[in-house]
């Protein structure tokens, strides 16, 4: 049985591919832990490199998404053919280090693994105006949401499969962490939050955080999603009365 499955969405990581599979197989002491590696619609080489490469690393298997739509997507298409009880992602970029995926499981374990737990980070070490631009998008999420959000595309993200099979048409992109982590907080799940370091990228650039016009846009479809989803807790409380 598996006991975990970290998805990791790639697209255009095809130089962090090695990188992702070796630094997991080095912090990987068990059997029941497996690598779901999403190629997210990769326009670049990260298609073969990872059918070259997976023969060779046991605890990891490949998807394939042919056209990109979204992060989230990526990510969602790993965790619906995810075989864990617990389930999880983080990034391929390497900016998260694996050992805190371990981390992570080490806690759920010492807790009795329940199933009403999600783990989280809590992003270290990181640029002041990126520390800035991260709180102020928490003290508006939290005040707009009414509900206490810190950090939230922090990695890694685990939680109980059960969590996952009570989301409802959640987001194709960067929206999905702020999806998670709000329906953990609003089923009251014990939210446990760990630091991890948060280095710089070793190879390529960020798929989205490439400068203020970037950011700008960012903030623009989250707070799209944010008034979406807000919008659809008003219309859940009106159908409850």
């Amino acid at each position: 049985m598996v006991k975990l499955s970290i998805i990791i969405p790639c697209y255009n990581e095809g130089n962090n591919i090695p990188l992702i599979l070796n630094k997991f197989k080095n912090a990987i002491k068990r059997s029941d832990i497996e690598v779901v590696l999403v190629n997210n619609g990769s326009s670049d080489a990260s298609r073969e490199i990872m059918d070259k490469l997976i023969p060779d690393y046991k605890f990891a298997r490949v998807i394939n998404v042919e056209v990109n739509q979204g992060y989230g997507f990526g990510i969602l298409s790993g965790l619906k053919e995810a075989q864990g009880e617990y389930l999880g992602w983080t990034h391929a970029d390497m900016q998260t280090d694996p050992y805190d995926v371990i981390k992570a499981l080490d806690i759920i374990e010492s807790k009795g693994s329940p199933s009403n737990i999600y783990i989280k980070g809590d992003r270290k070490n990181r640029p002041l105006f990126d520390r800035v631009f991260t709180n102020g998008m928490s003290i508006f999420e939290t005040l707009y949401l009414k509900q206490r959000l810190h950090d939230i595309n922090a990695q890694p993200n685990i939680f109980h499969n059960s969590f996952f099979h009570s989301w409802d048409s959640p987001p194709f992109d960067f929206s999905l962490d702020l999806y998670a982590l709000y329906l953990a907080r609003q089923q009251k799940l014990d939210i446990v939050r760990f630091n991890v370091l948060f280095p710089d990228r070793l190879h390529g650039s960020s798929s989205w955080n490439t400068g203020l016009l970037a950011k700008y846009k960012f903030i623009k479809r989250t707070l799209s999603f944010s008034k979406k989803l807000k919008g659809e807790l008003k219309n859940v409380h009106r159908s409850s009365r």
